[in-house]
């Protein structure tokens, strides 16, 4: 216990909370129509999402707890911010849908996978961080557009909605594949370890 509270001080982890902190407020202004406050809060939070993992290069504060706060807090923010614009009917239905499919989906095969014990270790995919940027970007348009409706920004957003929804498809595809490989490659392996044994 003592060791968390000690990791939870360290300086990237007070910046990974202070995001967590954002979060109800973006959500709050969002739904007030607050939408100038609700990108500049989002952007802070962007911002310090950059600054805890270059303080923990810095100041060799890496810790186990950051591993694992850090894509929390940056999932949960972003979802969250997905959510809200869903639900205000800033991001069409279909992209909505899409999005939370596919992270369901890989939560429900991920722990049963984990809780099963087939496989502890699960790699995020190159498709699978451009889709979290495009989600972040289309998120920033979304906000953008609603504080100044320029064309450019309309269009920037349309581009972001096309180009999540194309990287939830191929990122989705992509994960199910990878596991498929991963865990055929696994029961080769006990397989040759069986053969091994009985010779």
């Amino acid at each position: 216990m003592m060791e968390i509270v000690r990791q939870l001080r360290s300086a990237p982890n007070l910046l990974t909370l202070l995001r967590l902190i954002f979060l109800p407020f973006a959500v709050i202004a969002v739904l007030k129509g607050y939408y100038g406050w609700a990108l500049v809060i989002f952007v802070i939070a962007g911002i310090s999402d950059g600054l805890d993992g270059l303080l923990a290069r810095l100041m060799k504060q890496q810790t186990v707890l950051g591993q694992y706060l850090d894509p929390i807090a940056d999932k949960l923010l972003l979802s969250t911010m997905f959510l809200v614009l869903l639900a205000t009917h800033r991001i069409p239905l279909a992209v909505g849908v899409l999005v939370f499919s596919r992270d369901i989906i890989i939560v429900i095969v991920c722990a049963v996978l984990y809780a099963t014990g087939v496989m502890r270790i699960f790699r995020p995919s190159w498709l699978g961080k451009a889709n979290t940027v495009a989600q972040i970007l289309t998120v920033l348009f979304v906000l953008l557009h609603e504080v100044r409706p320029d064309v450019w920004i309309a269009k920037g957003r349309q581009l972001g909605f096309n180009v999540t929804v194309a990287l939830t498809i191929l990122s989705g595809v992509h994960y199910v594949l990878r596991v498929a490989l991963d865990l055929r490659h696994a029961g080769g392996e006990d397989q040759r370890r069986a053969s091994a044994r009985q010779k």
